[in-house]
């Protein structure tokens, strides 16, 4: 079979299969679910563009942990630090999960993603301990790398380009809980993700854009990533930009400080976040087994309707199996 007929037919099957797993989503009963903060798992600096060598399982696991001490609500920046004992106490999340990616072949990839979180705060309860834990918002998704940049030999500006048709379905925390660390509701995700070397040998730029419609209560989102990456040897180096805006919803209402009105603040069903951040990460590919170690950082420096997270991570992923194409 020629290359120009099997892209036709590689096509020509995708958009089937979309087909087919959306009208499986739409059949998917959610229950009502308040939205929080964005938390859907997902691997930094457009890591999915890659795919995993036919026949081939990576098997990943990555644990993250946040803090913020302000929020924006309504257009105003706010302060939600709470002493006790000497220490700071803001919104805090922990959680891991585990991420799986499986080669169907040289150029289809299914991943999925499972973990489990938990979210603490005492501002909004003057000082009272409040928390939610359960299962993480999430996530699946088949993706098509539609061209390889170490492949188009004849076409050096191609760049390593894949499509990604996701979804997400809700976890089980709490789902009325202030800035719930998730949205909690059924999604649909299609995401183009790119990475592309030029200049000196090792660096290069990545992008991720995706849009996610939340099925559960009929608003969207877009999220856009980019930034540059620097590899030596078995290292990357990665440095960016993010920005996650809701299309549509209401704001946070501040109702004033929490020794007074309890809780102080008014958390609406569709709370209309937006937010800039900033990351950063590094990795390490070992030379043999080809395990990668990554540590990657996030810090949210402008938004609306949200807090403003720090967030810490670190992952592994390990390839087991498959069979590389030449």
């Amino acid at each position: 079979m020629s290359s120009q007929k099997r892209l036709s037919f590689e096509v020509q099957s995708l958009t089937g299969r979309l087909a087919i797993a959306t009208g499986l989503l739409l059949t998917v009963a959610a229950p009502p679910a308040l939205l929080a903060s964005d938390n859907v798992p997902h691997r930094p600096f457009a890591y999915w563009a890659d795919v995993p060598d036919q026949g081939q399982f990576v098997v990943g696991v990555v644990y993250e942990q946040s803090e913020a001490y302000h929020i924006w609500a309504g257009g105003q920046y706010h302060n939600v630090t709470w002493m006790s004992g000497g220490e700071h106490y803001g919104n805090d999340i922990n959680q891991g999960y585990v991420a799986l990616q499986y080669g169907l072949t040289e150029r289809w990839a299914l991943d999925l993603n499972v973990g489990y979180t938990t979210l603490g705060w005492r501002y909004y309860d003057n000082g009272g301990i409040q928390s939610t834990d359960g299962l993480m918002d999430w996530a699946l998704g088949v993706r098509y790398q539609i061209f390889n940049e170490q492949l188009e030999t004849n076409r050096p500006w191609v760049p390593t380009l894949t499509f990604r048709a996701g979804a997400v379905l809700p976890g089980t925390y709490s789902q009325d809980f202030i800035f719930a660390p998730g949205n909690r509701t059924t999604a649909i995700e299609p995401e183009l993700l790119l990475r592309k070397h030029f200049g000196w040998p090792g660096l290069g730029l990545y992008g991720d854009g995706l849009y996610r419609y939340n099925m559960t209560i009929g608003n969207a989102e877009y999220m856009i990533a980019a930034g540059l990456f620097q590899q030596i040897k078995g290292w990357e180096i990665d440095a960016g930009y993010k920005h996650l805006q809701t299309i549509s919803g209401n704001s946070i209402t501040w109702l004033g400080d929490p020794s007074t009105v309890n809780p102080n603040i008014l958390y609406p069903r569709d709370p209309r976040e937006l937010y800039d951040a900033i990351e950063f990460g590094f990795s390490y590919t070992t030379s043999k087994r080809h395990w990668r170690y990554g540590f990657h950082l996030s810090s949210v420096v402008d938004g609306n309707n949200t807090d403003n997270k720090l967030w810490l991570g670190g992952s592994i992923d390990i390839p087991i199996g498959g069979k590389h194409a030449e």
